[in-house]
């Protein structure tokens, strides 16, 4: 049943003086500092990956025509591709992934500055890409993969064909998936010669560390403020969507928007996408 969202107090807080707030927060500041050297570790782990030779060639549709992945790059040497979810037939993008997408145009002109392209890429065809681009007033690159394979090759494309006792390969893994379309992340890198490399993918919860404003709310005394939803991320809603009359529904399940239809939860919030 959806619910108006609505105040919810924090249960139980522990009232102390301030000399004891200062002792629990250094106490706490120990564990993030621990927490900091273990992602750096963990950072440093994935630049040592080997990377695999890109030998396919892929054609994507954008405003200026037809272009090459090594186009992609401009005039960087490393790329960034996020896998958006809008397939064809699709009547709007995936609310999950415009969720990441509202962080994405902040970004660009200090990713650009480290040697860093930053691009979308949809099955969609173009038209469809740029008509929801303008609803939702982004400005970063997006560049549809209507005529190539390569959303399937990365695994965040199903065709019927591709799923087995209705399951998918999805995340380094067999699983069930609610839908044709899966987000995730792919980085690639292009040397002196041309020549192409694929250095890196996550999917799932590996994209929760581009959300910024999960990171904002994990400082507040309610947090993510998910539980009881049957999927994370249920409450999420595309930008424009959000009203006075807002609601969620915590056993919501996943709709692929086909139709016109009010934006629900997404399967980048469901259980399999965020294991």
């Amino acid at each position: 049943m959806a619910t108006a969202v609505q105040a919810r107090n924090v249960d139980g807080p522990k009232i102390v003086s301030e000399n004891q707030w200062l002792a629990a927060r250094l106490e706490l500041l120990v564990a993030e500092k621990e927490f900091d050297k273990q992602r750096d570790a963990l950072a440093a782990l994935r630049r040592k990956l080997p990377w695999t030779k890109v030998e396919k060639k892929y054609l994507f549709d954008s405003q200026q025509g037809t272009v090459e992945l090594a186009d992609l790059f401009r005039d960087r040497s490393q790329l960034i591709t996020y896998h958006f979810m809008l397939a064809p037939g699709w009547s709007e993008g995936c609310p999950g992934c415009s969720f990441l997408g509202d962080h994405f145009d902040g970004a660009l002109a200090h990713l650009n500055a480290r040697d860093v392209a930053f691009t979308a890429v949809s099955r969609a065809p173009l038209a469809n890409i740029e008509a929801f681009k303008r609803r939702m007033g982004w400005r970063f690159p997006w560049f549809s993969s209507n005529q190539n394979s390569f959303n399937f090759d990365y695994r965040v494309s199903f065709r019927p064909e591709d799923k087995i006792d209705g399951k998918v390969n999805y995340n380094y893994g067999v699983r069930e998936f609610p839908s044709e379309e899966a987000p995730g992340l792919s980085v690639f890198y292009k040397n002196s010669a041309g020549e192409i490399f694929h250095t890196y993918s996550t999917y799932a919860r590996g994209l929760d560390i581009f959300l910024g404003t999960y990171n904002f709310l994990d400082v507040t005394p309610k947090g993510r403020d998910e539980a009881g939803y049957t999927m994370p991320m249920t409450w999420v809603r595309h930008h424009d969507r959000y009203a006075n009359n807002y609601v969620v529904d915590p056993g919501a399940s996943f709709e692929e928007p086909v139709a016109k239809q009010e934006s629900g939860p997404s399967p980048c919030c469901s259980k399999e996408s965020k294991d």
